[in-house]
């Protein structure tokens, strides 16, 4: 075998940098230059379900909101619903949600003119994850499929968000969850020096979920790898 399935220099071209500089925490979803880490997960789900409303609660870098995007524009070239052209930015399905306060992170890509907003045209909502359910998707609405929790890291934040949103999940859709691995978070508050509470959010509601109403699967690294890039855990929920 000579090539390999992914096309590295597009994905480093568009996916993991942003005119040659690394995407702002890339490295959080385990993600390199040339490796998609747990963002490949992301894009698998939109493509083996062939989801087409797709939403991210938090930002950083916008490598998830990236990922959703390419996932969604491939499965039209292929013929699995309308034409999606990023270039005109009329996609219309994938929605970020994020209040730019810097409670959880600097989002770098406010400007129109931004590296991921002028190639990736999402519909970006600058508010509060719970500001935007009420005013914009419960308004207008809008059924997700795919639903990606990363904002408010704190337990009630995260709670909030899975309670809120999936009230308006389609019959099948799907909720993913970052930084879920309290390995890797007890290790990267002890390195960097946060504070437990900040990050510890996501790892402990997972725990709390219902597993008699929804599925739920966990991909974790179990702490930070030096050999390897290594993702801060990707939790996966389905109603039953």
């Amino acid at each position: 075998m000579k090539n390999s399935i992914l096309n590295y220099d597009y994905i480093k071209e568009f996916i993991t940098t942003n005119d040659g500089e690394e995407v702002p925490y890339r490295w959080s979803h385990g993600a390199t230059d040339k490796h998609l880490g747990d963002g490949l997960i992301i894009y698998t789900l939109v493509q083996f379900f062939k989801l087409k409303t797709l939403v991210c609660l938090g930002s950083g870098g916008g490598y998830i909101p990236r990922i959703m995007t390419q996932a969604r524009y491939d499965l039209s070239q292929e013929g699995f619903y309308e034409e999606v052209s990023m270039e005109w930015g009329d996609n219309g399905s994938t929605y970020v949600v994020d209040a730019c306060n810097g409670f959880n992170g600097e989002v770098d890509w406010v400007d129109k003119d931004s590296f991921f907003r002028e190639t990736f045209h999402p519909k970006f909502i600058k508010e509060t994850t719970e500001d935007a359910y009420y005013n914009y998707f419960v308004k207008q609405d809008i059924k997700i499929d795919l639903l990606h929790i990363d904002a408010d890291h704190t337990f009630e934040g995260v709670k909030k968000d899975f309670e809120l949103y999936s009230n308006i999940m389609n019959k099948d859709g799907i909720i993913t969850i970052h930084d879920t691995d309290k390995d890797y978070v007890d290790n990267f508050v002890e390195l960097e020096g946060h504070e437990g509470d900040e990050l510890s959010g996501p790892s402990e509601f997972v725990k709390t979920i219902d597993k008699r109403k929804f599925e739920v699967i966990n991909f974790f690294n179990h702490g930070i790898r030096k050999d390897k890039p290594s993702s801060t855990g990707l939790t996966i929920v389905r109603k039953k």
